[in-house]
Formats: C-alpha cells, structure tokens, sequence
C-alpha cells in the first residue's frame, strides 16, 4: 500500500492501521497491574449526547464520558484503564456503589444496571440494564480503575460524578392530553392564544410540562415563559413525524391557582408567505396545533395530569401575522395583558375579558409518530447592541449592529397609539445609506404588499415605552431601518440585536499568527451557526432550506469546530423519512414536495451516506450509520439503476465556479463512487458480507470506468485540468495509488500557475485545500488560503465580511447572498490540513488520531484543538530562526485513553531527544507502510500514547 492509501484513510475515509500500532487496539481483560490512578475521574457525563436529558424516550440511551488524570502513564499499554457504568433510580444508592465487590450497588433493588468492568476501548456505552420505565429519573456514573479484581488496596477513581437522564412519554398511548386548535381556517392571519386555569391541593415533589406542537409554540406558565428554547419545536416533515419537548416547572407552579397559556405560531407548517418553493402548499398544511401534558406528582406519590382538552380557551392577541420566512406583525392596541395569570392574580381582567374567549376545537394529531427531541435546541445570544445609527429624518433611521447574523431585532420605541413601524431587515446598504434587500428577496413572491419580505410590522399602543421582539421567526441581517408612519425620537440603544441557532456546545479552536486565517474561520463559524437552526441551511435570509449540498460539504467544518451529533442525528432521520421508496432523495431536507426533480444528484444527496459516515469518523459511534445503512443502499442502487456503465450524470455540479466548470458527470461520478465505498465499508462493519462483496466490486468498476474516462495517465491530468477536476479525485481516494503523486503534481502546478487564485465552485472549495495539504504541498495550500485578492477567503474578509459569501464576486447580480455556508470547508481545513488532526477509519473517533500538521514557510506560528470524544487534543507550534534555519518548537497533548501516530512533514528532522518517542524514518517500510517516498511525504513517524510533548525540529 502506498502513500496515497494514507491519503484516503485520512481525508477520504479509507481504512488506515500502521503495523506498529496494531497491539494498541485494546487491552486485555483479565490483566490487573495495579497504578496510581488518585485523581483520575469521569467527567462530561452525557446521555444521548446531551447533559441530564428529559424525555428520553430510547430503550438503550447512549452513555458517554471522558476521562482525567493527574498521573503519568494512566490510559497506556502499561496502565490500562477500566471502566464501570452503574445506573440506578436512587441517587444516593448510586453514589454509593462502589463496583463490583460492593454488594449493595450490586444488589440493590434501586439499581438497573452495573455494567461489570470494561476496557475502557470507546468513551461511551449503550444503556443494557432493566427495561427503563416512562416518567422516571435514573442517576448513573462511572467508576474507573486499572484494576479489576478489585482487592484490598486497589485504586479507583476517587471522584465519581453522578448524572442523570429522565424517560418521557416512550409511547403516544402514554399522552393524556388531545389535539387542540382554534377555528379558523389556514388563511386566518392572527395567531392563537390558549389558557387554561388549574388549581393545586396537595404539595408538589414534581412536575413536568411535556409538549408537541404543529407549527410553533410559546408557552407560559403564570405568566413567565417556560424554558429559553427559540422557534420549537424544529422543522420536520410534519405529517410524517413530531417532537416533543420536556420542561421541569415544578418550581413554576403556585401553591392554589395556576395558569398555562400557549401562543401558537404558523412556522413551517402554516407558511402564508409565497416563494418558489411552493410551502403554502405543503401537504400538511393547516391552522397550527398543539398537545399538552403536565404531569405533577405530589409528595404522596399520587400523580395528577392537566392536560389539553375542551376546558381549554382561545382567542386572537397582538400577534396579526406571523411568517418564519419573511416577518412577525404586532399591534399593541390589542395587547392582552395578564391573559397567562392566574384567575386570582387578575380578576378584574378577567371578568371584563373572559366573555371574549372561545372554546377549542380537538383535532386529529397531525402525525403517528411523536417522540422526544433529544437533540440542543435553538436559543438566542445575549444581546448585541447597535454600532451606528444613521438618522435621515425623524420617521427613518438606519442601524447597524456590526455584524451579520440570524436572529432577530428587538426594538424599544414610545410614540402616539396607531403609529405603524415598519422594521425592515438587510445584509448592505445602498449607496445612499438606505437598506438593501435586493440579493435577498429575488425568490420572494407576494401575491400582495402585506407581507413586506424581512420587515416586521408594529403599531403603538400609545401607552409609554413600549418594546417589540418577533416570536416565531427569524431574519439574515446586519442592519435595520425603521420608518414610522408618525415622528417618533430613536437612540442607537433602541434597537438590539439576538443571535440565535441549534445551541451546538462549541469543540474546537484555532488560532493563527496570519490575521487573515483567524478572521477567515470566526467567520466560516458565524456562517456555520447562522445555517443551524435544528438542521442545516444554506442562508438565514432569502432562503432557510436544507440543501443536502452545502450540508455534505461542511459536515466536517461542524464537527471540527462544534459537537453537533444530535443536529445531525435529527437531520438524518428527516433524510429517511424524505426517502422515496425507490431511493431517490429531495434536494432539500425536510421538504413539502419540492427537490425531488431539480438538485438532487449524488454531489447534493449523498448527505445519506457522507453524514452518517463522518459521524462514525469523530465520534466512533456506528449508530446514525446503521440507522441510515438500508437508506444508503436503496439510494447506491437508484443510481446505480440509472448509470449502468458506471458513469453518474445526474447532478447539479460545481455550483457558482469562478470561471472554470467542471462536466457534471465528473463530479457526480465521484460522489457516486464515495457513496458506495462507504456502503461497502458500512456493510463490513455491520457483518453484512454479501452486500460488502457486491459493493466492494461495484466501487472498483466505478473507480476503473472514471480512471478510463478522464485520467491521461502519461500527464497525471484529469480532464481539463481544472483546480476541481484535479483536486476532486484526490481528495474523495478515486485516484489509483500508482499515479496519486503525479496527479497531486499536476494540481499543484495548476495553483502555481493560476496565481494561487481560486477557480472551484461549491464541490471543488471542498476539496482543493485539502488535497494539496494531503500530498505535502502546505506552502500551496497555504498561500492559496490566505490569500487576500480576488477571488478568495481573505478577499471576503478584507472588504468587511463578517460571515462567508455565496459568490466569490462581491459585486455579483445573482447569487450574492452575504451569509452563506456553501463555501465552508476551509473551516475543517485548518483542523484537517493546516493544523493536522485527522480520525483513523480503523479505530474511529479519535481513539487513534492520525497528526499531519503543515508548517507552511510564510506562517510563523499555529495554534489548534480539537475536544474529542476522549478530551482535547492540541498542537501549538511556533517559528524562530536559529543558525540560519527555521526551527519549529511543537506542543501537543493526547488525552487519556486515545493515541495518536505523528507525522513530521516533509524538509523537517526531529532535533535533539524527546523522551519516551521513537522517532521513525521513512525508510524502514516495514512499519511505515503508508507512506510512500517523494519529497511530498512526511519524513519521520512517531506513536504517541496519552500526555503531553514538546519537540523541536529543524527544516533541511
């Protein structure tokens, strides 16, 4: 096997194993050498990937941790650790257990599962204990230790965390509450106000507020809101399938009179607004709904549940309209103060008021599948206050907030009753100071002017300072104009600004000595959460859609940079319930329809098959992959039914190119190929033999034709020899090993002589960086990186981009939206290619961490980690001239229980001795099987077992 076999293992996600490491996999059970291992403790407990859940719903929850040390050698051949998990209803009884020996965490009745001692080989394990009961919280947590006889005297871990996760309904037989409406039609433009009073006679233990809703929901809970959870519940195919959400209230609740009270959005459900995507004619279309259970358990265990029925009331409020795709209108002179109190709390309102509320109507549940949303909800930032304000008359005023962001304005302002404030939304400016939407609007279609694209709607009550914030939408913007039919006085503190996304805990960093590169991925991470908002976008502004392409090709910029499982976790299952029954998947996910016939290809879709295998890759959980296998198959062989000789021409190709295209046969042929490799990787992992063999040969077919097809192999050029057509067969391993080096030659030949300039589109800006910075060629990559003229990255952010562009030309009449994630993957690539942290196949989530780091000549110092599944792996690296050659001083720490194989790039030499590292030469191929000789390869190899390093090497 030869060096472009590492290339694939790295980047393309082929298998890689050096021989030297094989030993390491695992440790045996029965070996009990006794360490120190004070200090060394769990921590980061997690179910399902979230800390302490509500509403678990899974049978076999997914039990995660990492591991901390304080002592040398804990986690390594010599001192293996050992792991034990105990779960229990009780938590002092868990706290207490102590393992095996110990038989009252044992025999407890309180515990449903002690797990036994296990090599500690992944940081996780699957919930296999007594069948978990609905409505119940289990504490749990994790012993260690490196000794499993546990004998008198044998250490264990001295500090033992103990978390838990709660059960929800796990059955929609388990809801007690119905389907509840107004009666209005779909057309009906205000939103829906619920309540419903209660009282209380015992003392409270508990109680919980589970809710499901068709549309979206605010929910109050005498008079607060409940939880900071944004526009929930997520978008989802709604006649195919709903979440629900829990809430702990049970210090909410008041000792006699309670009040619940819901506003009900449209969403995705109800959308009004008309595009070209047709959404107000979504199948499932209807006035929104919504299901409510709060279940209280008093201290004498008797279970009480007030829950949605006929008792409760309805009626319209301030909210006139509301669109999650253009804009929310309120009026104030409609204001229902106190509507969400309690009888007892405003009973002076209430008697003037009650007269106007109306009964419900039941309704059928829009959806047989309702199950919890186990996955970070979208919340909005603190807020971020206006820069500038520009004020061109009395009624119009311009501010902006110095960034571009999803999220939504909030306005303090006091002026006569019946004054109308238009709050209008834009990414620029004209060239007079006025906001610009016109990049943003172009697939907008109104059918009239009461539905202004991006511009919130207010009137004034006329009753003192009065504050306006929309509910259930959101806007792509960086500045706000706001006219008024009246004079109204506006300081630049009126207006505040809320970021909001999927609430993704943040996994990594990077910090550059080029200025250019920090700004460059501050703002790829501005893109990347601006586009998640409980799956995947493209932009927060003229669109909101799930294209499969820009998802695919930034997965990895997510999970770098942010622990975005369970976002991606939700979005796959939107893919399968997409899923027609002949493969074929929509271009955008979750869909009413459109996208089956239009974008669609595998260089969009393979979303199916790339996704799941990524996360297999950085969390080493196969799950979402054998979740997705059978969706992957049927989409492998729907193409494969469509492209019998073994060449893909469905597919959009490499979108807004700066001037290059590639043929869309090219691109999709890979994708194609990609897909079934990974079908047949997929079906060896799961024991799935005949489907392993049959796409094993299939992929080998694929990779011959395309070779046959476009590969001059005298050359090493693909094609045209266009940056896309050069660096795409690298990168996705189509290339045969015996001519990898000279394609990579050729590619870097084509930069050099394209000025180090970008001439890729949407699939080659995944690739190009990537595949030079695999074949050794960092000062390309590099340079190409930082470059700072059109067209490029530094380009963007030079003329003052905040977020990533969806063209290179700033100045472009058509696709110029201004907040896209399209062009992202440079954000990986700093992870991936610059600073070298790369997932090992064989031994996936980091248990063993491939280092192939860059020291491009120009850079003179690099900073990046990444928390793994095992904890945080670092490198930090710095230049200084000595004796007229580049020495480079190199940091790096391993967390506890993983290793890592170092790579020292090509022109460097380990300089002087480094404790406890052998370095290897290249030339002894017996252990350095993957690495093939040319100037372009890494020179020397290290293992690395957990803990912390300091090299220095020298250039040659």
């Amino acid at each position: 096997m030869r060096g472009s076999s590492l290339i694939k293992a790295a980047f393309g996600f082929i298998g890689f194993m050096p021989f030297c490491l094989m030993a390491q996999r695992s440790a045996p059970l029965s070996r009990t050498t006794k360490a120190p291992i004070n200090g060394t403790y769990a921590y980061a407990l997690k179910c399902n990937y979230l800390s302490t859940p509500l509403g678990v719903d899974e049978l076999h929850p997914t039990l995660s941790w990492k591991l901390s040390a304080n002592n040398d050698g804990v986690g390594t051949a010599k001192y293996p650790i050992y792991y034990q998990v105990i779960v229990g209803k009780d938590s002092t009884e868990v706290a207490k257990g102590t393992g095996a020996a110990d038989t009252r965490g044992s025999n407890s009745t309180s515990i449903v599962w002690n797990s036994g001692f296990r090599v500690y080989d992944k940081p996780f394990t699957r919930y296999h204990g007594a069948a978990l009961k609905p409505f119940t919280r289990y504490y749990w947590k994790v012993i260690c230790t490196v000794d499993t006889s546990m004998a008198v005297g044998a250490r264990t871990s001295t500090a033992q965390s103990v978390s838990y996760f709660e059960t929800g309904l796990q059955s929609i037989y388990n809801w007690k509450g119905a389907w509840i409406s107004d009666n209005h039609p779909i057309s009906f433009k205000p939103a829906g106000y619920f309540r419903k009073d209660f009282a209380l006679q015992k003392k409270v233990k508990s109680a919980r507020i589970y809710i499901a809703a068709a549309g979206l929901y605010k929910l109050m809970l005498n008079g607060k809101q409940v939880g900071d959870r944004e526009l929930d519940p997520v978008y989802t195919r709604f006649d195919r399938r709903l979440y629900y959400t829990t809430y702990d209230v049970t210090s909410s609740l008041l000792n006699d009179q309670n009040a619940l009270g819901v506003i009900l959005g449209n969403g995705w459900f109800n959308l009004q607004s008309t595009a070209v995507w047709d959404f107000d004619k979504a199948p499932w279309r209807a006035r929104p709904c919504f299901v409510l259970d709060l279940r209280i358990v008093y201290e004498d265990g008797s279970v009480q549940t007030i829950h949605t029925g006929k008792d409760w009331k309805t009626r319209t409020g301030p909210i006139v309209f509301n669109s999650i795709y253009t804009a929310e209108h309120h009026d104030h002179r409609l204001s229902l103060e106190a509507w969400d109190l309690p009888h007892k709390k405003a009973d002076q309102w209430h008697k003037s008021h009650d007269s106007l509320w109306q009964d419900v109507i039941y309704r059928s549940a829009p959806s047989k599948k309702i199950t919890s949303a186990m996955m970070v909800p979208i919340r909005k930032s603190a807020p971020i206050a206006s820069v500038s304000m520009h004020k061109f008359s009395d009624t119009d005023y311009v501010f902006d907030i110095g960034q571009n962001i999803a999220g939504i304005s909030k306005i303090k302002v006091q002026g006569k009753a019946g004054t109308v404030l238009r709050v209008k939304h834009a990414e620029r400016l004209y060239k007079d100071g006025h906001v610009d939407i016109s990049n943003i609007d172009v697939h907008y279609r109104p059918t009239d002017d009461s539905d202004p694209f991006q511009t919130d709607i207010y009137i004034l009550s006329g009753k003192g300072e009065e504050s306006f914030r929309p509910w259930f939408g959101y806007k792509g913007f960086q500045y706000v104009e706001i006219t008024s039919s009246a004079p109204i006085t506006l300081t630049k503190e009126a207006v505040t600004a809320y970021f909001m996304h999927s609430d993704v805990p943040v996994s990594g960093h990077i910090h550059s000595a080029d200025t250019i590169l920090n700004k460059i991925w501050a703002a790829t991470n501005q893109s990347y959460l601006s586009n998640l908002m409980g799956y995947p976008t493209d932009c927060p502004q003229r669109e909101k859609n799930g294209w499969t392409g820009d998802g695919q090709i930034n997965v990895q910029t997510g999970l770098y940079n942010f622990d975005a499982i369970t976002v991606y976790k939700k979005w796959m299952q939107d893919h399968l319930d997409e899923q027609q029954p002949n493969g074929v998947l929509p271009s955008i996910v979750p869909t009413d329809g459109w996208g089956y016939e239009w974008g669609n290809g595998p260089d969009w879709t393979s979303t199916i098959a790339v996704i799941p295998w990524n996360l297999y890759l950085f969390y080493g959980d196969s799950q979402v992959l054998r979740h997705c296998y059978n969706g992957i198959k049927h989409y492998v062989d729907y193409i494969t039914s469509i492209s019998p000789s073994g060449i893909c021409s469905w597919g959009l190709g490499d979108w807004v190119p700066v001037k290059s295209r590639t043929p869309v046969p090219f691109t999709s042929t890979i994708y194609y190929y990609t897909d079934v490799q990974i079908l047949s990787k997929a079906a060896k992992l799961f024991g799935k033999k005949e489907d392993h063999i049959k796409y094993k040969a299939l992929a080998a077919k694929i990779k011959k034709v395309f070779n046959e097809t476009y590969l001059n192999k005298q050359t090493g050029i693909y094609d045209k020899g266009y940056q896309t057509e050069m660096s795409a067969p690298l990168y996705w391993g189509i290339v045969p090993a015996q001519y990898a080096d000279k394609v990579a030659e050729q590619l870097n030949k084509t930069v050099m002589q394209d000025g180090y300039k970008l001439d890729v589109g949407l699939l080659g800006s995944k690739t190009i960086l990537d595949a030079l910075s695999m074949y050794g060629y960092h000062n390309t990559a590099y340079q190409m990186a930082s470059s700072r003229v059109f067209p490029s990255w530094g380009w963007w952010m030079v003329n003052g981009a905040t977020t990533l562009y969806e063209n290179w030309n700033i100045q472009s009449k058509n696709d110029i939206s201004m907040n896209h994630i399209m062009f992202g993957q440079i954000g990986a690539w700093m992870y991936s290619g610059l600073g070298g942290i790369l997932p090992d196949p064989e031994v996936p989530g980091f248990k063993h961490t491939i280092l192939r780091p860059g020291f491009p000549d120009r850079l003179n110092g690099y900073q990046v980690d990444h928390n793994t599944p095992y904890g945080e792996i670092r490198l930090n690296w710095k230049r200084a001239e000595k004796k007229k050659s580049s020495v480079i001083t190199l940091q790096v720490e391993i967390p506890i229980g993983a290793y890592a194989t170092f790579y020292v790039p090509a022109g460097y030499a380990p300089v002087g001795k480094s404790p406890n590292v052998n370095w290897i030469k290249k030339s002894v191929v017996a252990i350095d099987r993957h690495v093939q000789d040319g100037q372009n390869h890494p020179s020397f190899l290290a293992y690395l077992p957990s803990g912390s390093y300091q090299f220095e090497f020298q250039k040659q």
